[in-house]
């Protein structure tokens, strides 16, 4: 009996396809405002229709024919109606066809400067009414008073019988304003959506573990209640972009078999005030309906943000949508099997109130996978994908450190339509190789280059290459090429061997002079710089200046926080308000400092490069005749090893791109 009822509830206001119909009720409001609009519009705008002007030749003529009915005059105008309307033509425009005549009844002249000593006598003898009023149609009383006041009446009415359905309904004024308050989330149902598991997600163990409880708990909630417990009331998941947290909340909604009611949190603010606690008051009311069920609120760090903070004040929309939420999760208990799931990448925004216990109980982190999980990940998205026998997804894991599952769903997708436009009935290795270089380096340029720019950019290229192969703890060179992709003309692609979260000060020292690579080998063979280091440089001092500013690497500086910690989940700075916490002392010296390691990176690079020079020369010789060239043929090219270790090796958690 219970199924049925579920049953008939989920297929509630949709049609025989799945598709929701909307409640009369909304249709039968817009009609009525429509027409309200329609009539106000034809009462205060009644456009030009009145009487006609005609000629005094006509009127005079239709006076003749004793066809005037009532005339009234003021100063040389007289206006007039005719008993039989009269059929006037209009003149034709050039070169179109004369419309047709139309009807006067009512009319409009003016008498000519000369007076008509005749036309009294005239009007007279043929009984015209010569009114000392205005000629009007009579209306009949009843138009005249709903004319009058039906317009108010019909407002009115109307605002009365919009808040008696808000009372009833309990959502406030907007829940009955053609649904204007109405929750707009998105219900997930197994009945009408396809069923999501944790079987479809991968690569991020540790999430997944903290929310098995929750999905427990609603399955079987005697197992938590007769101990006194209770499940968290919500849960809110942390993490990049990409990361797969509105997938994972979808899936302890699948697992657990109750609807799943998703909304972002853009939707509940709208510029009329009130709209947003309304959709909140409508969405936690139909959740408790159809309880058990889980509630998800994507990006809440766009409604959820500190209060105090907006120009407005204690008015706002966001803060009156951000206390309606305080007060719903603080209006129903966890036993009535409503479970709130909210997900952020920006929590160190979030209002304090919002983060307390009662509210969201549990923070779950949601990482970026690491190189098990990213190959679980692979294993998950190329199910339908047919592979061919080369294909090693662990390899391929491997080579995409730092990426996330939604970026690893698109690189099979970009190597499957790779695969399609080459007319091959499997995905190679290849074509996950080249569609990885397509995302990360760029497509390639159609541009023609001369072979003193070919030269010149594969001995840039080939100094990062050949520092990538002797600088100890630097990150094996995976593939050089100078076919120009993106906005670079050639690139050289390194990858670790295995993810690390920490990095010493050696291996950022190595880093950076294989980044100054190109420009030092462009002094040495050229004898002269070009624009082609930009990107190196930028990324040589974004480096420097964070060993000095956030990593305490500057013995001058000592162990002192001078920038901004970074937002792990979204790159962007934050914590100083772009304020510089230290004097102009302090910021020359931390100019000094980082002019210094740029310096001496660059020192090292060049005397390492002289020191190698045939293999330079070598591997510029093969990316002349090969243009793209891998690992293995680099090392053959070259005839060096592979780059020395450190006695703790680091490994970079991203590729790094040197251009």
């Amino acid at each position: 009996m219970q199924a049925n009822d579920g049953k008939s509830a989920s297929n509630r206001g949709r049609s025989p396809d799945g598709k929701r119909i909307p409640p009369r009720s909304n249709w039968l409001v817009f009609f009525l405002l429509l027409a309200l609009n329609y009539y106000l519009a034809g009462l205060f705008f009644p456009g030009s229709k009145g009487p006609e002007p005609i000629s005094y030749t006509v009127f005079r003529a239709e006076l003749a024919k004793d066809n005037v009915e009532a005339i009234h005059t003021k100063g040389e105008s007289i206006e007039g109606q005719f008993k039989t309307a009269v059929h006037r033509a209009e003149p034709a425009a050039d070169g179109q066809p004369a419309p047709a005549p139309r009807e006067v009844k009512s009319f409009t002249t003016i008498l000519p400067v000369f007076v008509d000593p005749g036309l009294e006598t005239e009007l007279i003898e043929r009984g015209v009414d010569i009114r000392a009023t205005p000629i009007q149609t009579q209306a009949h009383p009843l138009v005249t008073l709903l004319s009058a006041f039906g317009p108010a009446l019909l407002i009115i009415g109307i605002y009365v019988w919009l808040f008696r359905r808000a009372a009833r309904q309990g959502g406030g004024m907007f829940s009955g304003f053609g649904g204007l308050g109405k929750s707009t989330a998105r219900r997930f149902d197994k009945e009408t959506e396809t069923k999501v598991t944790f079987d479809d997600v991968a690569g991020i163990d540790e999430a997944e573990n903290e929310l098995v409880e929750i999905v427990d708990f609603l399955k079987n909630p005697e197992k938590y209640t007769r101990l006194g417990g209770a499940a968290p009331k919500g849960v809110l998941l942390v993490g990049a972009p990409g990361t797969g947290k509105t997938l994972l909340a979808r899936a302890v909604a699948g697992e657990a078999g109750v609807p799943f009611f998703s909304m972002s949190g853009s939707e509940f603010v709208e510029m009329i005030v009130g709209v947003g606690a309304a959709r909140v008051r409508d969405l936690f009311k139909e959740a408790r309906k159809n309880a058990p069920a889980i509630v998800f609120i994507d990006e809440i760090d766009s409604i959820g943000r500190a209060r105090g903070q907006s120009v407005i004040g204690g008015a706002s929309e966001q803060e009156q949508t951000l206390n309606q939420i305080l007060t719903e999760m603080d209006g129903f208990s966890s036993r009535e099997g409503v479970i709130v799931l909210a997900a952020t990448n920006q929590p160190d925004v979030l209002d304090k109130a919002l983060l307390r216990a009662g509210r969201f109980d549990r923070r779950v982190v949601v990482n970026l996978p690491d190189k098990a999980g990213r190959e679980a990940i692979f294993k998950v998205h190329t199910r339908k994908v047919p592979l061919a026998e080369d294909v090693d997804l662990g390899d391929i894991a491997q080579t995409t450190p730092g990426v996330s599952g939604a970026d690893i769903r698109n690189l099979v997708n970009e190597a499957a339509l790779l695969a399609a436009r080459r007319q091959q009935d499997k995905v190679h290795h290849k074509d996950f190789i080249d569609a990885l270089e397509k995302i990360v380096l760029g497509p390639e340029r159609p541009i023609i280059l001369s072979e003193a720019d070919k030269e010149r950019i594969a001995y840039h290229e080939g100094g990062h290459a050949i520092l990538g192969l002797v600088v100890a703890g630097a990150d094996p060179v995976h593939r050089v090429t100078i076919v120009p992709r993106g906005q670079a003309l050639g690139v050289t692609y390194q990858r670790p061997l295995t993810d690390r979260y920490n990095y010493p000060e050696a291996y950022l020292r190595a880093k950076i002079i294989g980044t100054l690579g190109g420009r030092a080998a462009e002094e040495i063979v050229y004898g002269t710089r070009t624009t082609g280091a930009e990107s190196d440089i930028e990324q040589a001092s974004g480096i420097a200046r964070q060993m000095v500013t956030r990593w305490g690497m500057s013995d001058r500086l000592g162990m002192v926080q001078l920038a901004p910690r970074q937002n792990d989940w979204t790159g962007g700075a934050g914590g100083f308000m772009g304020q510089k916490p230290y004097s102009e002392e302090t910021a020359k010296l931390i100019d000094m400092e980082v002019g210094r390691i740029i310096e001496e990176c660059h020192e090292e690079a060049k005397r390492l490069l002289t020191e190698h020079r045939g293999a330079l020369d070598a591997l510029v010789a093969a990316l002349m005749q090969e243009e793209s060239l891998d690992e293995k043929e680099i090392l053959a090219a070259t005839g060096l090893p592979p780059a020395p270790t450190l006695p703790d090796r680091p490994i970079t958690s991203e590729p790094g791109v040197s251009t």
